[in-house]
């Protein structure tokens, strides 16, 4: 008879990828959240067993109750599975046991896991490699976040939130960059540092650490550290490196440099400088694997993204409608950034800030992250199982860029207000761009499907 892993919040981006791994090992799954959706819908066509709301029944018959962060003590199927005594484990604890008996390479950072996440997946699947992969979102090429492969790499996000990708003993780590993210959890930066620290000693000695060397708190880290590492980034200080970088709409081209030794030129199927530092680890990973420049050029030009990744929901030769997934004051620069290379005649940006936690510790990077929007929108925070706390609210945080920044185009509004707002006020030529770790990407997909409807 096979095990039965129960999940609680199965709807979750991460524990969905775990759960489709062992439905796919022939386990058997269930899991609760709190509403359906696409992903309940997938893994129910799997073969999972999904029950809507968090009732004690539902771990029934489980051997195992696996729950993300998101989780709290107080949850009745967490309070049931302790009262039967039933294994609880975290989403990483179960991920880590997957890895068993593979080359594992794990990807963290405070930005940019997903994106190089899916990169370094997908170039194992050109190379033929039939790698494992576990991946914070969806990768366009192959439209899920898991699949099981029969070969001997395992490719995993590794999400440092809440410090559980210290399970992981990787042969092979991208770290993106270090930002001051998740203080609700680490209480202070050095916190954060300590555990960036102590996930680098994580991987094994035979294997390789590969950093960004634009981020000065990781660059003094790694130095610190015994392991092996290899250094990328857009500087010439590092190992791997760009040079006569070319930006051209959603996509770059670049000179690659190891060691001050021409390598190739790269087409990047991806905007800003930020995923070419992202693609740079990836290159400098595949380079240490062996794999063959021309699969590595070929993987680049063929990515088709991460989707929320400036994902494209609508493009015509008056407007363009992309939503991206940056919710982070550090993100919401670098996609700004991106885009506005592409020379549009406005950048409308519509911001939905995550979490009450974040807006409050970060209130000050968030007032004077969006020097790039034309036209500003605003709305309430997307709590993301958080309560309230008083005096932080999405108009707060409306009248905090407005103080900085006066003479800006801004509006706040409720969510449900936007689409109409925004067909009011654009303009041909115009951008927009929905940002949020939230469910802004409604609004995106509403507008998209108007100017479709336009265009009838």
């Amino acid at each position: 008879m096979s095990k039965h892993y129960h999940f609680i919040g199965i709807g979750g981006i991460g524990m969905s990828g775990i759960a489709q791994l062992l439905l796919r090992c022939g386990m058997k799954v269930s899991g609760s959240d709190l509403k359906a959706g696409k992903i309940t819908e997938e893994l129910k066509s799997l073969g999972a067993e999904i029950f809507i709301g968090h009732n004690p029944e539902n771990i029934r018959d489980a051997n195992t109750v696996i729950y993300s962060s998101a989780i709290k003590e107080d949850n009745p199927e967490v309070v049931e599975a302790k009262n039967l005594n039933i294994p609880l484990k975290k989403r990483a604890e179960a991920l880590a046991e997957l890895m068993r008996d593979k080359t594992v390479i794990t990807v963290t950072g405070s930005h940019g896991k997903t994106t190089t996440t899916s990169l370094a997946s997908y170039l194992l699947m050109e190379a033929g490699l039939l790698p494992t992969v576990a991946i914070g979102g969806i990768l366009n090429n192959i439209d899920t976040n898991a699949c099981l492969g029969n070969g001997s790499y395992f490719v995993a996000e590794a999400d440092e939130s809440d410090g559980s990708f210290l399970y992981y003993q990787p042969q092979y780590s991208i770290i993106t960059n270090i930002d001051r993210e998740h203080l609700d959890y680490y209480g202070e930066f050095n916190a954060e540092l300590d555990a960036f620290k102590a996930f680098i000693t994580k991987t094994k000695d035979n294997g390789c650490v590969f950093c960004c060397a634009d981020d000065k708190n990781l660059k003094k880290l790694i130095a610190d550290c015994k392991n092996r590492y290899l250094l990328f980034g857009l500087k010439e200080e590092a190992d791997i490196y760009p040079k006569n970088i070319e930006l051209k709409d959603l996509a770059s081209k670049f000179d690659c440099y190891f060691r001050n030794k021409f390598v190739a030129t790269f087409d990047l199927a991806l905007a800003g400088e930020h995923n070419i530092s992202n693609s740079l680890a990836v290159i400098a990973w595949g380079l240490e694997l062996g794999i063959d420049l021309g699969i590595i050029k070929k993987t680049l030009l063929g990515y088709k993204g991460a989707r929320r990744r400036l994902e494209v929901k609508f493009r015509d030769k008056n407007y363009l409608v992309i939503d991206d997934y940056a919710h982070h004051p550090t993100e919401i620069k670098a996609t700004l950034s991106a885009i506005h290379g592409l020379k549009r005649n406005r950048i409308i940006a519509v911001f939905q800030p995550h979490r009450y936690t974040r807006t409050k510790l970060l209130m000050e990077e968030f007032s004077a992250c969006f020097d790039l929007a034309d036209y500003l929108v605003v709305t309430d925070i997307y709590p993301a199982g958080e309560p309230p706390l008083e005096g932080v609210n999405g108009k707060g945080l409306f009248d905090k860029i407005k103080q900085r920044s006066p003479d800006k185009e801004m509006s706040f509004l409720q969510k449900e207000e936007i689409v109409a707002h925004i067909l009011r006020i654009m303009k041909p030529g115009d951008l927009i761009i929905t940002l949020s770790a939230g469910d802004i990407v409604k609004v995106s997909d509403e507008l998209a499907k108007e100017l479709k409807n336009r265009n009838l």
